[in-house]
């Protein structure tokens, strides 16, 4: 049985109402993505007020590696709500609190001694390691690159590359971030072979501890090991072993964002496994807690024990009932069965990606590690203009017909795939059968208008 089902117009009447609410109850600065409006929601199938059921490729933009409702998850939560909702971790401890805390440090990478320091959402996370980074190192620079997203805060829209959606009119942003080239192999100057394009990355990194900043000012290198808003672009090997040469190098401090690309998502259960690199911290939330607000900063724990008692930490930072979904989460994850099926995921759906891209010269680009997969579409495969408007148009045309995406991308031209991971063979069939025919109109339209140009 297929698992789109569609009863009304898209959006259907309810959704406009609900969204209708919204729109008068909540600052336009807080985007949508879609105008549905959603009631329930299970495995890969979401059902919205209208009673449309969709299937959903966008996981909550990578919440939701576990899916929607899993069993263990809501029994949970419906368990812990019975015996303490919240109580503070300032103020007390509890047994959840303390577990997660050391399931992180048991599974991280590394063999070291680790601690973690618990949180609300990726930014926070970004903003702590930061912190520790600084007081671990009495220094304040710190690095970021461009394509980098690390959330939405002062200090983390200062270090986000994107400018126009996320920064523009918000200045001005805290100091001491230094952003330097990032190698996008599939932005390779004209003129360049990759290995070359990337071996330039690298000297210009080398370069801007001359250029810059001494290396004795530098706190941190923060690095998403794949990007995610970006553009779904795994950081080239060579690229991240010569960061963390230069970290050891100098006394620097290595984080890897994990925020959207870790817990599963890549095939491991933290991208920078792939590598075979052990980060000074790890920052990790989405996925972490299976849609709970959660984050967590781990690493070497000299490093993690040098901010001052009191200087991390907040009201709600290891919330109960985030704490025990985590729990479960990271036990359902951290299985060879679970992350088999991660990279399962991630072939079928590139089978697709990549017979839409050999069949529409619209897309430019498929890449991604695991089921963390994008698609890029271009005006043009020479000049890699990006097509904007015809992503949006993708990502309208899908929701239309049944299947949730969204975007992503520094030109905001990437259509982003992150399902949950418990999806089903066959709603990924029914699912890139709508992409597959959304992008074929789309490119066909494109083609039309060029040749009306």
């Amino acid at each position: 049985m297929p698992t789109i089902n569609l009863v009304t117009e898209i959006p259907g009447p309810k959704s406009q109402a609900l969204v209708a609410r919204r729109e008068h109850a909540t600052s336009k600065g807080a985007a949508k993505l879609t105008q549905i409006a959603v009631e329930s929601a299970n495995g890969s199938a979401v059902t919205d007020v209208d009673g449309n059921t969709y299937i959903d490729l966008a996981g909550g933009i990578g919440t939701l590696a576990v899916g929607h409702t899993p069993e263990n998850v809501v029994n949970a939560l419906k368990e812990q709500a019975e015996k303490l909702i919240h109580m503070c971790s300032i103020v007390s401890t509890y047994e959840p609190f303390v577990e997660v805390a050391e399931l992180l440090n048991a599974v991280t990478p590394g063999d070291h001694p680790k601690k973690t320091v618990l949180l609300n959402s990726g930014a926070e996370a970004v903003e702590a390691a930061v912190k520790i980074a600084r007081a671990h190192t009495g220094r304040q620079a710190i690095i970021v690159f461009e394509g980098a997203y690390h959330g939405r805060t002062n200090m983390t829209m200062a270090m986000t590359s994107k400018y126009s959606l996320f920064k523009k009119g918000f200045g001005p942003f805290a100091p001491e971030v230094y952003r330097l080239p990032f190698p996008n192999p599939y932005r390779t100057p004209m003129g360049m072979s990759e290995e070359e394009y990337i071996e330039y990355a690298i000297q210009q990194l080398d370069n801007a501890f001359i250029a810059q900043v001494d290396p004795s000012a530098v706190a941190a290198i923060v690095i998403e090991t794949v990007q995610g808003e970006g553009g779904f672009i795994a950081t080239p090997p060579r690229f991240l072993e010569r960061i963390r040469q230069l970290c050891d190098e100098h006394d620097i401090v290595m984080i890897a964002d994990e925020i959207q690309c870790g817990f599963g998502r890549t095939g491991k259960l933290f991208a920078i496994e792939h590598y075979g690199i052990i980060p000074d911290l790890i920052t990790t939330a989405k996925s972490l807690a299976a849609g709970m607000p959660l984050a967590a900063v781990v690493g070497r724990a000299d490093i993690m024990d040098a901010p001052h008692p009191g200087g991390l930490g907040g009201t709600y930072s290891g919330n109960p009932l985030a704490c025990v979904a985590a729990i479960e989460a990271i036990k359902m994850i951290n299985t060879p069965e679970f992350l088999a099926r991660s990279v399962e995921v991630g072939e079928h759906i590139r089978g697709y990606l990549d017979k839409i891209m050999a069949e529409n010269e619209i897309v430019g680009d498929v890449r991604g590690l695991g089921s963390m997969l994008a698609m890029e579409l271009v005006h043009d495969r020479l000049t890699k203009e990006p097509a904007s408007n015809e992503t949006t148009q993708v990502n309208r045309e899908t929701i239309e017909r049944g299947v949730i995406t969204i975007r992503a991308g520094l030109y905001s031209n990437c259509v982003r795939f992150l399902p949950p991971l418990n999806i089903t063979d066959e709603q990924i069939d029914e699912a890139m059968a709508v992409v597959a025919d959304c992008v074929a109109h789309i490119n066909n339209e494109h083609k039309l208008g060029q040749a009306g140009d």
